[in-house]
């Protein structure tokens, strides 16, 4: 695949055409099921939209990446081998995995497609890198979003395989593939039914000041004053507003996007093969705006040019962005 290649989110058929159409090398989708660590009511594909898309983004020399990132609980492989079966028969271009099992069955069944490492394995050293590598056959890893640029730099000199780190999207810092937390609140896994902040226990509630509590299951997340925009009840991302933080305090992590527009350059020069967007469940104008700014940007580092930056703070997480550990460990 192409080296500054630009991978892109599409939750539903119009977000894939509409991602396309602004420049993706690369659409990143999954089925609505538990396969795809984003199982949400009215996102993701059926078989026969997927077909349709593959047949599209086929068309405009775009490519396809089926998201199978989630963990098979015991007793439901199945589920997991009828999607990489059915992604097979409709022509997606590889699979991102994280469940060595998963990963296993593909690298037997169908060896033709490439398998990508999803950062929802967590693998962020070069021995663990090179096992998936030399077991399965991967061709790519998604690196976590905890590494510096020199980090990045170390581990591509020793790996046999191509770099795809997050540019852009949500800026999370819980080991991705391990966090429990959504299902101690909730009962339902993000690694193993794809869904964190599931949407039916979400519930907001107006408060006697005439703001706005919001709450998972039976936990208040945030508190929110009546001047501010109250979002969306994310566990790892609350105030849990108490006695000892009556202003407010995030305890895990802000809300905020990772925006590495800036380092590009640097990214590139580091050895990095591709670049991700982060964005299922936004809208058409986030991937329209996010894609076709990052398309350009792209293509003037390839041409040798200074990147014109487009500004996208007004699609970022609280109107904030950081570039996170990719220039510092010290994000916070």
């Amino acid at each position: 695949m192409t080296a500054g290649e630009l991978v892109c989110p599409a939750g539903t058929p119009a977000a894939l055409r509409t991602a396309v159409d602004a420049g993706a090398d690369s659409i990143y989708c999954g089925f609505q099921n538990a396969t795809n660590a984003r199982n949400f009511p009215g996102l993701n594909f059926t078989p026969q939209e997927l077909g349709k898309s593959v047949e599209y983004a086929h068309s405009k020399g775009a490519r396809i990446l089926l998201a199978l990132n989630t963990y098979p609980p015991a007793g439901k492989f199945g589920l997991w081998r009828e999607a990489a079966d059915l992604g097979a028969d409709l022509g997606v271009d590889a699979f991102i995995v994280a469940d060595m099992g998963v990963a296993a069955y593909i690298a037997k069944t169908h060896p033709d497609i490439r398998l990508h490492l999803s950062v929802q394995a967590a693998a962020a050293s070069p021995d663990a890198i090179c096992y998936y590598v030399r077991e399965f056959g991967v061709k790519r890893v998604v690196l976590p979003r905890i590494l510096t640029i020199p980090e990045i730099r170390e581990i591509k000199a020793e790996i046999p395989c191509e770099i795809e780190t997050f540019i852009f999207g949500n800026h999370g810092l819980m080991v991705e593939g391990r966090c429990s937390l959504t299902n101690y609140a909730t009962g339902l896994s993000t690694n193993m039914d794809g869904v964190c902040s599931p949407a039916h226990l979400v519930e907001y509630r107006r408060d006697a000041d005439d703001g706005m509590s919001t709450r998972l299951g039976p936990f208040t997340i945030d508190r929110f004053g009546p001047q501010e925009s109250a979002g969306y009840p994310t566990i790892c991302k609350g105030r849990y507003v108490n006695s000892e933080h009556p202003d407010g305090y995030y305890a895990f992590e802000e809300p905020i996007s990772l925006n590495l527009s800036r380092l590009l350059p640097a990214l590139m020069d580091a050895g990095v093969d591709a670049f991700k967007i982060e964005g299922r469940q936004r809208s058409r104008a986030y991937v329209k705006k996010v894609v076709a700014a990052f398309r350009a940007a792209v293509d003037d580092v390839r041409a040798g040019r200074e990147p014109a930056l487009a500004d996208l703070a007004a699609l970022t997480e609280g109107q904030k962005q950081t570039e996170g550990a990719f220039q510092t460990k010290k994000w916070r």
